[in-house]
């Protein structure tokens, strides 16, 4: 039984023991002090009770099934992994040539066709500033429009777009001529190339389609878009072929997403994307299956 002479209990914050309470949560009625309050459409809740309501709370999505608000991870993630690599060309050269990406060994090497993706020319800093500018511009708008998965998806595919754009438009050598010279004579074929320039001439691609379908503007993108295309033939040693097959990459997976955008559909998004890889994939795989097997 109770001492009805005792002393009423007073109330004391679950989380602060030493602090008297006499505020309690509307949700679930225990004390709260001061620093546990938080505020709600009536009275107060506790800390808890707002950590636990979060947990059951749906994030707002776009129109693409991103979340509003994403903190753009794996453009981070991308970054860091291609200034990482940037210093490891810059220490160990070698790494250049063992994971370049060229027509004449991407039959033999194809894990090249990616990776030539994350590096870039040790011989100037200007390639790597202006690509990862351009992704830290560009990438956290699409990841947060997209979500993560189908941004990524879309960056990875479109990278490999840009080396199947430089074995389309790359001329092999002829049945008959010196392998000991073909380099000379087809240097195209045989020229490494590296960047992350088709990839984020994919992210350009989407970034058209996608702001059109919503109804904003692009012509800060179309400019942009123009401008670094031109670039591609007016300096030497850029591929441009990569950037024309990153691009024509990227336009056919933003055009795949916007026709799944719907919930209903959504789901379809993602193994479209990787229709598109296997379409790449088949492309390039014909090209090679017209050069003689000397020169591949």
């Amino acid at each position: 039984m109770t001492d009805p002479e005792a002393p009423p209990q007073v109330p004391v914050c679950p989380r602060h023991t030493d602090r008297e309470s006499y505020v309690r949560c509307q949700r679930c009625g225990r004390p709260a002090c001061p620093e546990c309050q938080r505020p709600a459409a009536v009275g107060i809740q506790c800390v808890d009770c707002v950590k636990e309501q979060a947990k059951t709370v749906r994030s707002a999505q776009t129109i693409f099934g991103g979340q509003v608000g994403d903190a753009g991870v794996v453009t981070k993630v991308i970054i860091g992994i291609c200034v990482v690599l940037y210093v490891g060309q810059l220490v160990l050269p070698s790494l250049t040539n063992q994971f370049a990406f060229a027509p004449a060994i991407g039959w033999s090497e194809p894990w090249r066709a990616l990776t030539a993706a994350f590096l870039h020319s040790p011989s100037t800093i200007l390639h790597i500033v202006f690509n990862m500018f351009v992704l830290w511009q560009v990438g956290p708008y699409l990841e947060a429009l997209l979500g993560r998965v189908r941004f990524l998806a879309l960056y990875l595919i479109s990278a490999l777009g840009g080396s199947a754009g430089v074995v389309l438009l790359a001329t092999p050598p002829t049945l008959g001529t010196n392998p000991a010279f073909a380099d000379q004579f087809f240097p195209g074929w045989y020229s490494g190339v590296v960047g992350a320039s088709g990839a984020v001439f994919g992210l350009f691609a989407a970034l058209l389609v996608l702001n059109r379908h919503l109804g904003r503007s692009t012509v800060g993108v179309g400019v942009a878009v123009v401008v670094n295309g031109a670039i591609g033939f007016i300096f030497p040693g850029i591929a441009w072929q990569a950037h024309l097959g990153g691009f024509v990459t990227g336009l056919v997976c933003a055009g795949l997403i916007t026709v799944f955008k719907d919930p209903a559909r959504r789901r379809l998004a993602l193994p479209a994307l990787f229709g598109v890889l296997a379409v790449v994939v088949a492309v390039t795989a014909v090209k090679y299956g017209t050069v003689s097997t000397l020169y591949r």
